[in-house]
């Protein structure tokens, strides 16, 4: 998908069709807002399935090595004064960004564990399968206006699978990414190697490397709509003194943003960033967004956390804010589209990459097995 500002100003998403057919009109689907503004659809809440984790080598385990615990400073007043672009470059081992992991890691779960699934493994065959990121920039899609994307479907044994393609605009943009971002994004994980401790009952230790191979995925399945849905998501840590230890609500997703100095400053923050981190929490049934904000020296001078179900009220009375309903109801639209658009099941589309359909905003692009 294009963003808005290029190839969406017909505001639909177009599917491609296979290279060996004549062209003719593609089916699409509006993003238009106000078209999704009806009452909330059915979300089941979600439940978490199991867990797996990636290595400093991103290996993959099929356990809980890489849980961290939420450990935050006391609150006694003080700027908690954590100094971000410690560690920078020297302790830093980002993710090779080159290695495009599609869903292999969520579907070596799902072979591990597809017999114990709950209805057993026929669940899977009115099923969507794919990355809680995914199903985010469905969510924020109603009201995104500058980051484009790209999925691509493929159906087997009655199983549908989301997987996102890199956009040759979000390509370029990574590969010529700025210092100043690449510093940002070092920042945002630092944070968290402040907020974390490797078990619970100890204090953070921010003096190690900071390896963004490492991750702890949660599985989770849940229901919008008539849409079963089975996917996974990174998880930053986990509360040992939450009210309830069952995942996912004893979860904690860590943030980072600049600190706010005026009205217009907030306004658009909770226009903005907070619906992305609402999208991203709510879909996993993750309870709480503790946020850090940093000066312009790169140190977190204070702490603010946003409970996922009262982030809405922050943007209710703005006309120009966005609408929980709205983010869902396109969702659930979505799915349905790709649903009963991508309707060919071969087994074959797992070998051969001409075979899968791929779903996009006003471009065409080759296809891949999911």
């Amino acid at each position: 998908m294009e963003s808005r500002g290029t190839k969406r100003e017909a505001g639909k998403i177009e599917v491609a069709e296979p290279r060996n057919k004549l062209p003719r009109p593609a089916p699409s689907l509006p993003t238009d807002p106000a078209l999704y503004s009806g009452p909330f659809p059915f979300y089941r809440r979600p439940s978490e399935l199991g867990c797996f984790s990636l290595d400093a080598q991103r290996q993959y385990h099929g356990d809980a090595r890489a849980l961290r615990y939420y450990s935050p400073p006391p609150t006694n007043g003080q700027s908690p004064n954590f100094d971000l672009r410690d560690g920078y470059p020297d302790r830093y081992q980002p993710r090779d960004e080159e290695v495009q992991e599609r869903l292999d890691h969520l579907l070596r779960w799902l072979l591990a564990h597809r017999g114990q699934l709950e209805g057993g493994p026929g669940w899977l065959a009115g099923a969507i399968v794919t990355w809680r990121g995914h199903l985010t920039k469905l969510l924020t899609t109603p009201y995104e206006r500058q980051e484009g994307w790209q999925l691509a479907a493929s159906r087997f044994q009655g199983t549908l699978y989301l997987s996102e393609v890199e956009t040759p605009t979000a390509r370029v943009q990574r590969l010529t990414r700025p210092p100043l971002l690449r510093e940002l994004m070092y920042m945002g994980y630092k944070f968290e190697q402040y907020m974390c401790a490797d078990k619970p009952g100890v204090s953070p230790d921010p003096s190690g490397e900071v390896n963004t191979n490492v991750a702890f995925c949660s599985v989770l399945r849940s229901r919008l709509g008539n849409h079963p849905l089975l996917f996974s998501g990174e998880v930053d840590c986990t509360d040992p003194q939450a009210p309830s230890t069952q995942p996912p609500t004893c979860y904690v997703e860590l943030k980072t943003s600049k600190e706010m100095h005026s009205p217009g400053q907030w306004k658009s923050f909770y226009r903005h960033k907070l619906l992305k981190w609402w999208a991203q929490s709510f879909l996993p049934g993750v309870p709480n967004v503790v946020a850090g904000f940093r000066n312009p020296e790169g140190f977190v001078c204070s702490l603010k956390t946003f409970p996922t179900m009262e982030m809405f009220e922050y943007v209710r009375n703005d006309r120009d804010g966005w609408n929980p309903s709205v983010c869902m109801n396109f969702c659930a639209a979505f799915l349905s589209f790709a649903q009963n658009t991508v309707v060919h099941d071969d087994p074959r589309t797992l070998s051969a990459p001409q075979a899968c359909l791929p779903l996009l905003l006003g471009a065409r692009w080759p296809c891949h097995s999911v």
